[in-house]
This record gives C-alpha cells, structure tokens and sequence, in this order.
C-alpha cells in the first residue's frame, strides 16, 4: 500500500500578494494533498476552490485603539483558533505554511498548539506587525527579500524571494498576449495591484496625450473601484479593470507604472520590466516605500511618491525613458537581478525540510 501523501494547510488570505506566492508554492508540491485556510468574502474565494478545498474562518486585524470593537476583534480570534485547531486535528494536517496577514495569528497559535511546523513567507522588505511577532514562533520564517533579516532577529529567517506563478517562466509567453497591440511600438502597463489605484489612474489619464504623441500604447489595468475608468478613449489606449496573463503583459511592456506591493514587484523583476515605482502612502507602516528602495538602489527602478508627483513630473520622466532604450534595458537587466528564477523551488525545498523532518 502506498504511503498516504503529506497534508499541507495554507493560510493566505486577501490580495494578490498574499495568495500568489502561496499558489506558486503549491504548484510546486503536486505530491502533496493541500487545503486552503482562508476568509469569506476575499480574493480566495475565486483564486482557490477550482484547484483546492477552501476552509473560512472570521477573522480580522486590530485596529488602532480599545474599544468594543476590539472586543469583538479578540472574540474572533479565539473563535477562529478553536476552528483552526479542529480543521488540523480532523484533516491530520502535519504542516502549515502561511503568507502572513492577520490570518496567520490563528493559523499559527493553532498549529504549534498542536506540535505541527508552521513555515511562514513575509515578502515584504520591512516586516508587517503579524511575522515581527508569530515569526520566532515558526520553525522558518523564508523572506523575500534579504535586507527583512534584520528585523527579525529573534526568528530563524531563510532567504528565498518570493515565488511567482509558473506562467512567468514559460518560454514565449509574451506571443500569448491577445490585446490587439502592434509589434514594434513601446508599450507602458500601468497598474495598482490587485486593489487598484485610483489616484495613479487619474495622473495617468490626464499624462497620456503625451505619451500617445511618441507612439505609446497604455495597457491600463484600472481596478474595479475607479469611476472614471471609462473617461479616456484612444486607440492606444486599453482599459481594463483586470488582465489575467499578467505574465504576457510584463514581458511585452517596456516600461511599467505601479504601485510597489511586493508580489507586484517580484513579478517586475522576473520579466526584467523596468518601472516607475509610486508606493501606497497608506501602507501600513509605509513598507512599500521599503520594497521599492531595494529596486531603486539597484537601478531596476525610479520611486516617487504619491505626494510630490505632477502631472509634469510623471509626463517627462516617461518621455525621457521611452526615448532612452539603453538606460530601460540596463534597468530591466538590474530587476532580473532581484528576483532568482527558482524561488518556488528554494521554498518548496524549505517546506519540505521543515515538514518531513
């Protein structure tokens, strides 16, 4: 009889840069029988069940302050550890990995409770609240980026980068994108992560004219929270509020506007796309200012943030580029540099070490 497969629950929950890298790592453990700890109402719920069995459970982050709010707050986490502990004991699970967020707390109480190895992967160059405090309770906490080590001191920390989903690394996968785009003109993807942004939307809008003036195709993906997603019409111009072949897309762009949430980024830097960097300045504790600094100290990027950046500023910074194809293809060479293609490899290997042993 053969040997039953290892159990794997993953908790990622939320945005695109949680449950990415989490899918990316289960590609990578076909052997595995994997189920999926997440919460109703988020992205999981239409990235996950076609390929696993999602359990939920009610849970969510402290906010500032102390009230009744945080009473409820703690109710649910105590409720939803209950819940975790139950699923693992029934479901035999003998391994957790978990991409941080506030799903982790209880994923992580939970497991070690109960004797079972929790790896957890913080993307993030400076490490949210969640892994600075559950990290030294983890047997490995992998990073995406080398310069988090030194915020967690206490934890046995492992450098990977982060995964990115196979179709990243398929050969020709830029032949796939189906947007209608001519072969020889420069192409400029702009995006905000899987939330949109509506204030780099708007700049964008309002920089374009310029951009088209040169030859320019604008590939925006605008989110499905901007009301004015549809205010611009252009034949160079290609709105979407999403784009599943993100892989295509990045390959083909020369030149991409963005957000720095550190999935977004690491898939910058597999396609070797240069960019213009303008971080979420409502991050929590300002870490996408931290992803992006670790591009722009390579050369793989330029950074602006939201608040000194002009319709001027952005307009000519992206004339210069287009007309620089040297100084693009030396940055898009320094973000290939960031981000080592076997990734998913080096974090399935981690798994593995830590749930087999």
């Amino acid at each position: 009889m053969a040997d039953a497969p290892i159990k794997l629950l993953i908790a990622a929950s939320g945005t695109g840069g949680h449950l990415f890298p989490a899918i990316a790592l289960a590609q990578e453990l076909p052997d595995y029988q994997i189920e999926w700890l997440g919460v109703p109402n988020r992205l999981e719920t239409q990235l996950v069940p076609q390929q696993y069995k999602l359990n939920t459970i009610s849970v969510e982050g402290f906010q500032k302050g102390f009230g009744i709010s945080s009473l409820l707050t703690v109710s649910k986490l105590i409720s939803s550890i209950l819940k975790v502990r139950k699923i693992l004991q029934n479901g035999q699970f003998q391994g957790v990995f978990t991409t941080g967020g506030y799903i982790a707390g209880p994923a992580v109480i939970a497991a070690r409770s109960l004797g079972i190895p929790v790896i957890l992967h913080e993307s993030n160059a400076f490490p949210g609240k969640v892994t600075r405090f559950f990290g030294p309770w983890c047997n490995a906490v992998a990073l995406g980026f080398e310069v988090a080590a030194k915020y967690l001191a206490r934890a046995k920390t492992i450098y990977t980068s982060t995964p990115v989903r196979a179709e990243f690394f398929k050969p020709g996968i830029a032949a796939s994108l189906d947007l209608g785009i001519p072969e020889n003109v420069p192409v400029i993807v702009v995006f905000g992560g899987s939330q949109g942004a509506v204030a780099i939307n708007k700049l964008v809008r309002e920089c374009a004219t310029a951009w088209f003036d040169v030859g320019a195709w604008v590939v925006h993906l605008t989110g499905d929270k901007d009301p004015e997603a549809e205010s611009l019409k252009h034949p160079q111009y290609i709105s979407l509020p999403f784009y599943n072949n993100m892989a295509a897309l990045l390959q083909r762009a020369n030149l991409a506007i963005s957000r720095s949430g550190a999935g977004s980024l690491t898939e910058l830097a597999v396609c070797g796309t240069p960019a213009i960097l303008i971080p979420y300045p409502f991050a929590a504790e300002d870490h996408q200012t931290y992803n992006a600094k670790v591009f722009t100290s390579v050369g793989a990027a330029l950074m602006f943030q939201q608040t000194e950046l002009t319709l001027e500023k952005l307009q000519t910074e992206i004339l210069h580029l287009l007309q620089s194809p040297q100084q693009l293809k030396a940055m898009g060479e320094k973000a290939r540099t960031i981000a080592p293609a076997d990734s998913a490899e080096k974090l399935a290997q981690l798994v593995r070490e830590m749930v087999e042993k």
